[in-house]
């Protein structure tokens, strides 16, 4: 290990930034590796210790940033994000500003009560949903997101640490703390800035990350029913309270032997709650008002709504939404080796041992009349549809079928949905616990982890699949450097030196170079480590120059909230990296119009609102 003159080791730590800069910003070296590498010549450099240089991965951010995108993860599985994405998408599909508009001041609204980083972190998904839905790029939705969480840290004084920070630092000088909304009207102020530039300019400069080499797009299951030309039609059927099927079982009922009429599922009255039950059993007992999600002859439809009393029925969006959910179709081949060859689909018994229905064969890509009835040969491929849990049984048959095709559907599929209304207690409860301060909130994210596994939200393997390492790793690698500034004196070299500069300037030009000096150190290091090294400055600076120490406070404040040039300087925009596929010079390209209206905004309005 080579060491590095105790003399040097400030200028060493200013050189590994740079060269971590560099390489961020030539965009040809993965952000983790280039985090790995800078605590590798921290560590090497003997600038800091085993111990301090890794002490970024059990950093409790990085434990937090964890946690919550698991928590996004059980909002995702219970479709919870499906629904709060629909329904932005409904209310702006047709206008790409009215989009961008609804998630950056959801964003920003929810991060003035609650942390920022839980909140972009649980909007990962939604928005993840919405550019799927709309066939807009993430990477030109995210951003936006993360910039509206951002300055959400200038409307409240618990939307972000540094506001905590600066309070207490008030406090500790003999000055009266902050209040919850005293600097919320400078903050919108800020907000609206942000939205009004995104809106006009800035998502026009968005980068379009979207994959070029993207795979064909699936065909939908009513497309695979087209194709093998299936003779019946889906469709709804509500039991009327005169029909003759009142209180007879599905097997009782005759509805396949007498009218070929099949049920795939059907939902019925419990407790006052509709309970859709997929891959009906002959033994479930109809009742009037039920609903049947059937398969018929379109022929039939007068003669078994005379003589059955089942009516046409036209489900909601919602009760749809469900279905597609439980129920669907693959086209699947018979493989070689199948035992079900020289069988047909009837002699096979083919719904009695896998619980799924035959609703088409093709053989040399031509459909079958009579596939019931045909016996089977290897390579005959079938259309079958059930439950997806049924479908995946099935697709483990290896030695008897090779999967064909999947419809567009299953890729919507929202596994845990049943467990919605539980997920959304989960949440509700970790809301009122960051906005009241019941616990820590590392603590508070942790229990709905848990919550979330132990209530089968999601398993623990899903939590797993659901950390972004990449993300943490390029955090906890670059938390160390905030340490080594500080142990090797190089933030006091930065500070003094420009301090320095303005030793008999005004109040308004130490406001200046109080801005831009927490802004560099927020961009650098984090928007926490620069507040806790600028808040005693900016203090003492404003008690030798006899005015308040408010406006100089709220300068380190904004500032500490302008973290938009750096992937790595806040914990909000570092969530987005990976998923957005961003470059370096993204964030510079989209951030340094908002740090110029950032500083505007300290410059003119902090001194008005509050006075020297």
């Amino acid at each position: 290990m080579f060491t590095v003159p105790l003399a040097l080791h400030a200028h060493y730590v200013f050189v590994v930034i740079a060269l971590a800069a560099l390489l961020m910003a030539s965009n040809r070296v993965r952000y983790d590796m280039i985090a790995i590498s800078v605590v590798l010549a921290l560590m090497l450099g003997d600038i800091l210790s085993v111990s301090e240089a890794m002490a970024g991965f059990g950093n409790p951010v990085v434990v937090l940033i964890a946690a919550l995108l698991v928590v996004g993860e059980m909002l995702d599985r219970t479709g919870v994000a499906r629904f709060v994405g629909d329904w932005i998408g409904r209310h702006s599909r047709s206008s790409a500003n009215k989009l961008l508009l609804m998630l950056m001041l959801a964003s920003a609204l929810l991060s003035a009560v609650m942390s920022s980083t839980a909140v972009v972190a649980i909007f990962i998904p939604i928005v993840l949903r919405i550019a799927k839905q709309t066939g807009h790029s993430a990477s030109q939705l995210l951003l936006p997101m993360s910039y509206a969480a951002l300055v959400s840290g200038m409307l409240t004084l618990i939307a972000t640490p540094p506001n905590l920070v600066v309070s207490e630092a008030l406090n500790t000088a003999g000055y009266a703390p902050l209040r919850f909304f005293t600097f919320t009207a400078p903050g919108l102020i800020v907000l609206a800035g942000l939205i009004g530039y995104m809106l006009l300019w800035g998502r026009h400069w968005l980068p379009d990350n979207r994959v070029a080499a993207e795979r064909s797009p699936q065909r939908s299951i009513q497309a695979l029913w087209h194709e093998y030309q299936v003779d019946h039609q889906l469709t709804y059927l509500r039991i009327s309270e005169t029909s003759p099927l009142q209180g007879k079982t599905i097997g009782q009922s005759g509805l396949y032997n007498r009218y070929g009429i099949r049920i795939l599922d059907l939902s019925q009255q419990t407790r006052g709650w509709r309970k859709l039950k997929a891959g009906v059993s002959p033994d479930i007992v109809l009742h009037s008002g039920d609903i049947l999600h059937v398969a018929m002859h379109p022929e039939d439809s007068d003669r078994v709504e005379q003589t059955l009393g089942l009516a046409p029925f036209h489900p909601s969006q919602m009760e749809t939404q469900y279905r597609s959910w439980e129920f669907g179709a693959v086209s699947v081949l018979i493989h070689p080796d199948s035992k079900l060859i020289g069988k047909s689909v009837r002699d096979a018994r083919f719904r009695d041992h896998y619980d799924l229905d035959v609703y088409g064969v093709r053989r040399k890509r031509e459909p079958l009349a009579d596939y019931q009835n045909t016996p089977l040969q290897a390579s005959d491929s079938l259309l079958v549809t059930g439950t997806w849990t049924k479908i995946a049984r099935l697709k483990q048959q290896k030695h008897d079928f090779v999967l064909l095709e999947t419809p567009s559907e299953a890729d919507d599929i929202v596994p845990a949905y049943k467990r919605m209304p539980v997920a959304l207690v989960i949440i509700a409860l970790l809301v009122l616990s960051s906005v009241f301060n019941w616990m820590p909130l590392i603590a508070a994210v942790m229990l709905a982890v848990i919550a979330g596994v132990v209530t089968r939200c999601l398993s623990a393997a899903d939590a797993y699949r659901a950390i972004h390492w990449q993300s943490l790793v390029l955090l906890a690698g670059m938390l160390p450097l905030a340490e080594a500034l500080q142990q090797t004196g190089g933030t006091d070299m930065i500070v003094g030196s420009l301090i320095s500069l303005a030793a008999d300037a005004s109040p308004h030009t130490l406001l200046v170079m109080l801005f831009f000096i927490t802004a560099l150190l927020t961009n650098i290091l984090s928007n926490t480590a620069s507040a806790v090294l600028m808040a005693p400055i900016a203090i003492s600076i404003a008690d030798q120059l006899s005015v308040s120490p408010y406006p100089m406070a709220m300068t380190v404040i904004f500032a500490a909230s302008a973290a938009f040039l750096t992937p790595v300087a806040s914990p909000i925009i570092t969530l987005i990296v990976e998923p957005g596929k961003y470059r370096f010079i993204d964030f510079i390209k989209l951030g340094l119009p908002m740090l110029g209206w950032v500083f505007v905004c300290c410059y003119y309005l902090v001194p008005w609102f509050f006075p020297w």
